[in-house]
């Protein structure tokens, strides 16, 4: 009951907040996008690739995954807007159209680099790893 409630509400509403922050300007809306899509795409990211490592326990890792998910909760707003195929997520589609134009593209674009910069660095730590236990 609670699911079909927030499917039916939560998008149109995700909508209309991004909306009343741009004002429906590109730059603000693409400035919107660009800092939301980075910041909460970096910091779970990160949150979870230093946290997992850190704790041994079950609980604590299930808490450190739980909490970046939190911290990405605007992305997943977003991307049920953009993903959706309920009448809500359809009007919060129209709504960014219209209020927040060039937010989901921006917001992609932020996401990448995000996770570009989380990446590169796990990446090379991972290779110089492989390469010191080759030697």
């Amino acid at each position: 009951m609670l699911v079909v409630v927030a499917s039916a509400f939560v998008p149109r509403w995700w909508a209309h907040r991004i909306g009343d922050l741009s004002n429906e300007s590109f730059t603000r809306g693409i400035l919107a996008g660009l800092v939301l899509g980075f910041v909460c795409t970096f910091l779970p990211l990160l949150l979870a690739w230093v946290g997992i490592r850190r704790f041994r326990s079950w609980r604590g890792k299930f808490l450190v995954v739980l909490a970046a998910v939190l911290l990405a909760a605007p992305n997943l707003l977003t991307l049920s807007v953009v993903l959706g195929s309920g009448n809500a997520a359809h009007a919060g589609d129209r709504t960014l159209d219209v209020e927040a134009p060039g937010f989901r593209g921006a917001s992609l674009a932020g996401a990448l680099a995000a996770a570009a910069l989380v990446a590169a660095p796990i990446y090379l730590l991972w290779k110089r790893r492989r390469t010191a236990q080759a030697a």
